[in-house]
């Protein structure tokens, strides 16, 4: 019985193992199936962005080196100018002197720019335009009385003279050499925080803002975003070496306040008007003799340019450097002294670096051809002549002229006359005459050109007797003075 029922128990073991083998062959043997739940959305909410550049740490943009070069050559600008008040003739005749209104001070604030160790400093022409007193504040805290140079409302740029030595002063960098996106630094004084650093890129080169109030204004600013206010105008722009290519100007803002763009004035132009202010204390602007355009698709579709770019002469002024060589109304400038011009603020620029009596060469469109033109620029009174210090850059009596065009002259049937460009403190000023006024004649003699006016005015504003013209709105007039 025990035999039996042991070999009973055994072949149910052995059953048992041969079903075992039997399921693990069948079944265990088989890859096992895995299932995960798919992340990739959970991951895709919680992603975060990265930056896709890879930084050198030591070669990293490094600031330091510029700020420390420039904020000791940047000064504090403070005037004073006095203004005067409405008056309230009402109030005056009832109550008499006491309502009389009176001038009253005005204090202004800007930054300027040390240039040489003995005291020359740039700034800008708006921030002193006016002022009856400047005065320049160093960074180590020391206040110097500064002597106006010269200053030029076409550029914007002001030229000042303080008596001290050994300054810390910045050197010239190329602006024409600056690249978009490259770093660079503003240093000034917003709001009155002296010594104030910001930096930027550059965001654009050659913008035209339309600020600038003058017939021969030269705008072709380098855009950044380095945080500018009121304050950092007349400041420096300098590249990371630490040498100056712009000066500061302005910003475009809804607000008066800085809203990530800022303007600078490119020190190619800074550096040409400069010079001119410090060696004849005025600037010698050469003109081609010309009104000038931007090319549109349209322009260049008509004229078969390969290009949407350059300048379009819409008019040739007689007498001109460009009469002389014998360009014509709708031929394009395409290049001006070998350098390409890509509009017409490009081409302003450029002429804006010489000086009258300059040999450039042109190159233009005509009629789908491209042609060359060698000329010699003049100055607005149509000569090749420097003017010498003193003179007043063809000025009389405060005010700068320049011939009448072709155009003014049939539209007001005239066959002589001088244009008022600018016009400062004065004999023009007091008389009440303003910018854009035409001058036919001047103690009876008919006039040209500025040398036309100082000869026929004389040489003191006791000789001028008479003066006749048209004002802006068209109207003729003819003022008698004295006997």
């Amino acid at each position: 019985m025990k035999g039996r029922n042991l070999l009973g128990a055994l072949l149910m073991a052995v059953l048992g193992a041969a079903i075992a083998l039997f399921a693990y062959t069948r079944i265990a043997d088989k890859p096992a199936v895995v299932v995960a739940k798919d992340s990739s959305r959970t991951e895709a909410s919680e992603a975060r962005a990265y930056l896709t550049a890879l930084q050198d740490l030591p070669g990293q943009v490094d600031f330091t080196y510029a700020a420390e070069q420039t904020v000791h050559a940047v000064v504090h600008v403070r005037t004073k100018s006095m203004v005067q008040q409405p008056s309230n003739p009402i109030m005056e005749w009832f109550y008499g002197d006491r309502y009389r209104s009176r001038p009253r001070e005005v204090a202004g604030y800007g930054s300027g720019v040390i240039i040489s160790s003995d005291g020359y400093i740039i700034t800008n022409n708006h921030v002193i335009e006016d002022a009856e007193n400047i005065e320049v504040k160093l960074n180590d805290n020391r206040v110097f009385s500064a002597e106006l140079i010269g200053r030029d409302p076409s550029t914007d740029i002001a030229l000042l003279k303080i008596k001290a030595e050994n300054l810390s002063f910045l050197k010239y960098g190329d602006s024409d050499k600056l690249k978009v996106g490259e770093w660079v630094l503003a240093v000034g004084n917003p709001f009155n925080l002296t010594s104030t650093v910001t930096a930027g890129i550059v965001s654009a080169k050659g913008r035209n803002l339309g600020i600038l109030d003058n017939d021969y204004r030269i705008e072709s600013f380098i855009q950044t975003d380095a945080a500018l206010n009121m304050g950092n105008s007349g400041g420096a722009l300098v590249d990371t070496r630490g040498l100056l290519v712009g000066i500061t100007s302005a910003i475009y803002s809804p607000s008066g306040a800085y809203a990530g763009n800022s303007f600078a004035i490119p020190v190619s132009i800074v550096q040409k008007v400069v010079d001119d202010l410090r060696q004849y204390g005025e600037v010698q602007r050469a003109l081609i003799g010309v009104n000038i355009t931007d090319v549109t698709s349209e322009i260049a579709e008509q004229k078969k340019l390969p290009e949407v770019k350059g300048a379009m002469i819409t008019e040739v002024r007689e007498g001109g450097s460009a009469a002389d060589a014998n360009l014509k109304k709708d031929d394009v400038i395409i290049r001006f002294d070998g350098v390409v011009v890509n509009n017409a603020t490009e081409l302003q620029e450029q002429v804006g670096k010489h000086r009258p009596g300059d040999r450039v060469s042109i190159t233009f469109i005509r009629n789908g051809k491209e042609n060359t033109a060698s000329l010699t620029l003049k100055n607005i009174s149509g000569t090749t002549d420097v003017v010498p210090r003193g003179s007043g850059s063809g000025a009389v009596f405060g005010a700068r002229f320049e011939p009448v065009s072709q155009a003014d002259k049939r539209s007001y049937g005239i066959n002589s006359g001088v244009k008022i460009v600018e016009i400062g403190d004065g004999l023009f000023r007091d008389l009440g005459i303003r910018r854009g006024t035409i001058i036919t004649a001047v103690n009876n003699k008919k006039v040209n050109s500025s040398d036309d006016v100082r000869s026929a005015a004389g040489t003191s504003e006791r000789s001028l007797k008479s003066i006749a013209g048209i004002t802006p709105e068209g109207r003729e007039f003819h003022f008698q003075y004295g006997n």
